[in-house]
């Protein structure tokens, strides 16, 4: 049955995919979205509704009460994650607090479901299977600021009759990636021709194609599934073995420079999900 669902960060990374896959499954969506934005939208078509907001993590309750009127279920994407900045800046207290305010006027206003987004980096790491009964313990303000909003909404909700979703997020890859990232680093290097500059490579991730992702976040709307979620492939892959992957579509293997770069001291040896999220059955 067709849903209406407000997402937020639905011109993000993996904004972009939540709301393609929203509508692909017969979605209507409400976006947030800054204004002069509206042409990172991957849809403005009839299904999309742009909800024009400056900053959506300055808004009362009240504003949110107000714009989930008729909404079913909200999808919560957005975050600050400027790349280089965003593990350790204080504009997570801001996220935070924008957050429980979204939570509470979705509430106010009748929502059904809220899904959030989480992190791996939520988990104690390293380790090589993390389930969603794994320990926790952050090591960044991001990640701690992600854990506590987890825990404070799933205590909010359980008092409301509003079901709840944490979307666990691991290593993602794909459209519109930053171009300082791991992936798009090496493609720019090997499309020049030049040396790609990596370290030993031997740390254990478990990747997943954004497009993906999107598809499996939005796809609770249709499963219904509560509680903690990991979104991943389940695969134990180094980084060694993902780089070579792409060093083999280009043929130039021999531009990989490994061990010229460090590893950073808090980069974990090893970060591997175990999925657990519900296949959503095919619409016909």
């Amino acid at each position: 049955m067709s849903k209406t669902v407000l997402l937020t960060g639905a011109t993000g990374f993996i904004g972009r995919q939540i709301h393609r896959r929203l509508l692909a499954i017969g979605h209507s969506v409400i976006v947030t979205v800054r204004p002069g934005s509206e042409m990172k939208l991957v849809d403005r078509g009839p299904s999309t509704r742009p909800l024009l907001v400056d900053d959506i993590f300055a808004q009362s309750a009240a504003w949110w009460q107000r714009h989930c009127q008729g909404v079913d279920t909200v999808i919560h994407a957005a975050w600050y994650v400027e790349v280089g900045k965003y593990l350790d800046s204080s504009e997570n207290f801001q996220c935070v607090s924008g957050t429980l305010a979204l939570a509470q006027g979705a509430s106010d206003a009748g929502v059904q479901h809220v899904i959030g987004v989480g992190t791996c980096m939520e988990y104690e790491l390293p380790s090589e299977r993390l389930s969603v009964d794994a320990p926790l313990q952050p090591k960044t303000l991001y990640a701690a600021a992600k854990l506590s909003t987890y825990h404070l909404l799933n205590q909010f909700f359980a008092k409301r009759e509003t079901a709840f979703s944490w979307c666990r997020v691991f290593y993602l890859f794909g459209e519109n990636e930053h171009p300082a990232r791991l992936v798009p680093y090496v493609r720019d290097r090997l499309n020049k021709g030049e040396i790609a500059k990596l370290s030993k490579g031997t740390q254990l991730r478990d990747f997943l194609d954004v497009r993906r992702a999107g598809e499996m976040i939005a796809d609770v709307v249709e499963t219904a599934q509560t509680g903690p979620i990991n979104i991943c492939s389940g695969e134990a892959v180094t980084i060694r073995e993902l780089v070579e992957r792409i060093a083999d579509e280009f043929g130039r293997r021999d531009l990989l420079e490994f061990g010229t770069a460090d590893i950073h001291p808090s980069d974990p040896l090893a970060v591997v999900g175990v999925c657990n999220a519900i296949v959503a059955a095919p619409k016909h």
